[in-house]
């Protein structure tokens, strides 16, 4: 998905980081993959900060900010053993709370066309306004603009000039309707609700599949984490061993045990062509269906 939605570039950014590390000798859950991946996801919110915007008004960075020499620049940075703090953390030098008013839904059809979908009113029932006698919701994606440098919205991302609120200007989003290919063909389509947290929610989906071989309702099922910069704590999910949580503690890490984030709605394709869904078991009337 384009700009205003940083959610593609950002996920590009932090899995290219990723290719810096042995993420399938760490394993999941354990305490160095989470710190790799914290680690990565400040940065890579730092940068959402300063250089995401609407591309009709600022120059986007998107081939800088997901180049490869970038990428290990910064796994070059991260301390598999302490973690930096966010106020040490600056946006790169580079080369010349989404509520459950979002929405994602994934369909494959038997010719192996994919479409994945998000959409949102952004917190709950948006403005609250109706228009006119149409029953349909606006939403109050304003608040997704950066209204002063510095300060954050309401799902705590801090932004910066280049999402300030203007005429005719599109906020960010952070919206991921991903499709993953392999060998040419659809094998992976995810997304999620979950405002900021869309991000790492999604990427987690794809690491998952990809580095540690979970099957997608393995993938979907497994405890999640995030970090967005600022507020600079670890958000951890509940179903990570505690041991892993004082080790991440004793590298740095303030992680702070919160309430499920995101919902996945998935589908993956197998080598036989065969259909696989995964609703998350977070949001307990989701629905996979098959024909």
């Amino acid at each position: 998905m384009p700009p205003p939605s940083s959610g593609g570039i950002h996920i590009v950014q932090i899995l290219n980081i990723l290719e810096n590390f042995d993420m399938q000798k760490y394993g999941f859950g354990s305490a160095d993959a989470m710190q790799i991946m914290a680690e990565a996801e400040k940065y890579a919110y730092a940068d959402r900060s300063e250089y995401l915007g609407d591309p009709d008004f600022v120059k986007v960075p998107w081939q800088a900010l997901t180049n490869k020499a970038y990428a290990k620049s910064i796994a070059d940075q991260i301390d598999i053993n302490k973690a930096k703090p966010s106020s040490e953390i600056r946006p790169g030098k580079l080369a010349p709370y989404e509520s459950n008013q979002t929405t994602h839904y994934s369909v494959v059809d038997k010719d192996g066309n994919a479409v994945a979908v998000t959409y949102t009113l952004n917190t709950t029932f948006g403005t609250g306004i109706v228009a006119g006698d149409s029953g349909i919701l606006l939403n109050n994606q304003m608040d997704d603009f950066s209204a002063k440098p510095g300060v954050p919205n309401v799902y705590g991302l801090v932004g910066g000039d280049a999402n300030a609120v203007g005429p005719n200007k599109r906020p960010l989003s952070s919206m991921s309707p991903t499709i993953v290919v392999k060998d040419g063909k659809t094998w992976l389509v995810t997304g999620s609700p979950g405002g900021s947290r869309i991000i790492t929610t999604v990427l987690q989906m794809v690491v998952n599949s990809i580095d540690y071989g979970m099957n997608v309702a393995e993938a979907t099922n497994a405890p999640r984490f995030h970090h967005q910069w600022l507020p600079d704590e670890l958000r951890v999910e509940k179903g990570f061993s505690p041991d892993t949580i004082k080790l991440l503690e004793a590298k740095g890490q303030k992680v702070a045990l919160k309430e499920a984030m995101g919902s996945t709605q998935s589908i993956m394709v197998g080598p036989d062509g065969e259909l696989y869904g995964a609703s998350d078991p977070r949001s307990v009337d989701d629905l996979t269906a098959g024909y």
